[in-house]
């Protein structure tokens, strides 16, 4: 039996009006520019960058990644404005929060141990942020997109209560797990 390899990554995806809203400002890059590319996955902010794993062994992954967060205490995290990364991609921009980084750096540990997975650039110089649009984003029109999106407002506020495990299905990414946060632990040390 040929062993199947997926493509996987670690995120908080809000659920309700954040991610309601979020997603209708996808819709309106792609309403207006044909932006599309941000829509093939739920608004979302990268903990683990992609990474490939063995499908029959998605279990074991699912045991490691609950036995992770088990020990990570819920935090809140406020979204408020926008902001780019040159002139490749366009975000929402999230509040500094503490929390947020000590999980993160805590899981790239973790992941490189435990998972053997390979630390990436991004996990050391980590970053986070709400994608709205890149890979289509053209350069000769940035300008436009970036004029439009400045004219919305987002301004948010959520409870991080559990992280998602999402999964490449037909060129989407799905969520397919999510891993409750139930404080067992100190945050810094999960």
């Amino acid at each position: 039996m040929a062993k199947s390899i997926g493509k996987y990554f670690i995120a908080i995806v809000p659920e309700g009006e954040i991610q309601q809203n979020a997603t209708e400002l996808k819709l309106m890059l792609k309403e207006n520019f044909n932006l599309k590319y941000a829509l093939k996955s739920p608004a979302h902010i990268t903990l683990k960058m992609p990474f490939n794993w063995n499908e029959s062994k998605e279990d074991k992954l699912n045991g490691h990644l609950k036995s992770f967060f088990d020990k990570v205490k819920p935090f809140d995290l406020r979204y408020s404005g926008f902001d780019r990364f040159g002139r490749r991609v366009i975000f929402i921009k999230t509040k500094e929060e503490p929390a947020l980084f000590s999980i993160q750096l805590a899981l790239s540990k973790y992941c490189k141990t435990e998972l053997k997975l390979v630390e990436e650039l991004s996990d050391m110089a980590y970053h986070p942020h709400m994608t709205l649009a890149f890979k289509d984003l053209k350069a000769t029109q940035f300008d436009a997109y970036w004029d439009f999106i400045k004219k919305q407002k987002f301004d948010a506020k959520q409870e991080v209560k559990d992280i998602a495990l999402l999964k490449r299905i037909e060129g989407r990414w799905v969520v397919v797990s999510r891993f409750q946060l139930n404080g067992a632990g100190n945050s810094a040390t999960a």
